[in-house]
């Protein structure tokens, strides 16, 4: 929904070079709006999980979402509520923190207060992680698997070394 993007990319305080990425139920669905170019082994040991996979995106998404990229991340979160809404959705949601761009990251909706005027609906699944733990603020670990053979990190987040472990000792990367 080409509204939709658009109302996030305002939200945020961004614009359409900063990409969002797209939250999806389970990793069968990865295939439909992804070019992978990675065992589904790997993708698997990863997802569901506190990581974002960045890969080439396939001419099923909007092209409203991230215009100015051939590349899309993708995170399937190990929450079965989020999970569950992103299955009974007929596309990709489009998935952001909820804060204000370079805002430190909120893991309840009481800390995102401010934005909640502008929100359509709000839904309070519980915290998304430990409240006194600092790594749950570092939000997801970003992992650019678009290039065969190879990742690169874009943002070590919260489960950074498990990710590198898993990429490095099982698959040689």
């Amino acid at each position: 929904d080409s509204g939709a993007v658009r109302s996030i990319y305002s939200l945020k305080g961004r614009h359409g070079g900063k990409p969002l990425a797209i939250c999806l139920g389970d990793v069968d669905h990865l295939y439909r709006y992804c070019q992978v170019n990675v065992p589904d082994e790997l993708l698997r040991d990863l997802l569901p999980g506190p990581v974002t996979l960045v890969l080439k995106r396939s001419e099923e998404l909007n092209k409203d979402l991230n215009p100015f990229t051939s590349l899309v991340g993708v995170r399937i979160p190990d929450h079965p509520f989020v999970r569950e809404l992103a299955r009974a959705c007929s596309g990709p949601l489009a998935l952001t923190s909820a804060n204000v761009s370079c805002q430190a990251s909120t893991l309840t909706v009481a800390e995102f207060q401010d934005l909640w005027p502008q929100l359509s609906l709000i839904i309070d699944g519980g915290p998304i992680g430990d409240e006194q733990s600092p790594e749950c603020r570092l939000g997801s670990t970003v992992v650019d698997l678009s290039v065969p053979g190879k990742f690169t990190i874009i943002r070590p987040g919260c489960a950074l070394a498990p990710t590198v472990e898993i990429l490095r000792q099982k698959y040689g990367l």
